[in-house]
């Protein structure tokens, strides 16, 4: 089979992931160039190099330049194939349990991100615990990929749960939690209008070791006090969680629900940092989205993209973000029709015609 070569030059570790998904669920090789190109340090990190080992060992996968700082890569699934042409997305894949160290801080919610397109040409149920950063910069916390992005992606098909362990924040991590997914079908994905504002829920995390200076509880004060909802939309759902962790550290994470989807927004503790302001980031980046008229929030958008390619649909986003336009690119190189059309205060993004054979 041909080789498809991507140039990831000029994008970052989110066109790694998407690449890599779309490699198996094609059963494609790839050749990746210029890895994480526009990052300071260029090349695989830990994290990273998590989920190309992790992603060739369930796809039974030949890799080669599999090792921290490479900045080029192959990748070729080994997947069955049945009685498809090469390239006609008619993978397969068994499940099953496995294991992974991520090393340091390196993020477990990406590597789980990675993994979820793979519901959709599963056999039978694959599960993955990770060992790692679970609240970490640079990465969705731990709540934002449990209370935001799963109930979403499960309102069109995905079939996945993740239990938590243990927290890991930075610089130790140390957090474990195990991703379960399920064979599953995907439903065109239909997000362009808001609907109606219903409410926010609210996830504040502290470790054990900062309980006594009452961080969580803090932490969801500030953002309350900050947010603006208007008279007819309330706190859905209140949770401050005391968490045992090797690192001390924090999290909050606000979902703001609407008649047709769900929006995340999400700030992490700092040393010298007040509780009060980072619940104040978060709530800040709530109201900015409020003032807009899409569905989604800006992170969840270039995330939704490999389930477009899956399933087609409409995802009106709230900004073209370099990392949505890469992703873009990327699915017209692997021939996914798709596209990007700008409005005065939005744009919308739209595969019409997905993967054949997947799912």
């Amino acid at each position: 089979m041909t080789q498809r070569t991507l140039d990831g030059s000029s994008a970052g570790g989110q066109y790694l992931r998407t690449a890599l998904a779309l490699s198996a669920l094609r059963n494609e090789p790839v050749r990746l160039e210029g890895v994480r190109g526009d990052r300071p340090t260029p090349g695989l990190a830990h994290q990273h190099l998590a989920v190309l080992e992790t992603i060739a060992e369930i796809c039974d996968a030949d890799v080669s330049g599999a090792e921290l700082g490479a900045e080029t890569i192959e990748f070729e699934p080994g997947l069955e194939d049945g009685d498809a042409e090469p390239g006609a997305a008619d993978a397969r894949l068994e499940g099953g349990a496995y294991a992974v160290d991520i090393g340091t801080a390196g993020s477990v919610t990406l590597l789980f991100d990675a993994l979820l397109p793979l519901a959709t040409i599963l056999e039978s149920p694959l599960s993955v615990t990770a060992t790692g950063g679970t609240d970490v910069a640079w990465s969705p916390p731990l709540d934002y990929f449990r209370q935001v992005k799963l109930p979403l992606i499960r309102r069109f098909g995905v079939e996945a749960t993740c239990e938590v362990d243990r927290r890991g924040f930075y610089p130790d991590g140390g957090g474990r939690a195990t991703l379960r997914l399920a064979p599953s079908r995907l439903e065109p994905i239909d997000l362009c209008e808001r609907g109606t504002l219903e409410g926010v829920r609210l996830y504040s995390t502290e470790s054990a070791s900062l309980a006594d200076r009452d961080v969580a509880h803090r932490q969801a004060e500030g953002a309350l006090e900050r947010l603006d909802l208007g008279a007819d939309s309330g706190v859905l759902e209140r949770r401050e969680t005391t968490a045992e962790s090797p690192s001390p550290g924090s999290a909050l994470v606000l979902r703001v629900d609407h008649g047709t989807g769900s929006a995340g927004f999400s700030a992490l503790g700092e040393r010298g940092k007040p509780a009060e302001r980072v619940g104040e980031e978060a709530a800040d980046a709530a109201n900015r989205f409020l003032e807009g008229v899409a569905p989604v929030d800006r992170h969840m958008a270039d995330q939704l993209l490999v389930f477009l390619a899956v399933a087609g649909g409409r995802v009106q986003v709230p900004a073209v973000t370099d990392h949505l336009v890469a992703g873009c690119d990327l699915l017209g190189e692997f021939g996914i029709d798709g596209g990007l059309e700008r409005t005065a205060e939005t744009a919308v993004v739209s595969v019409e015609s997905p993967l054949d054979g997947v799912q």
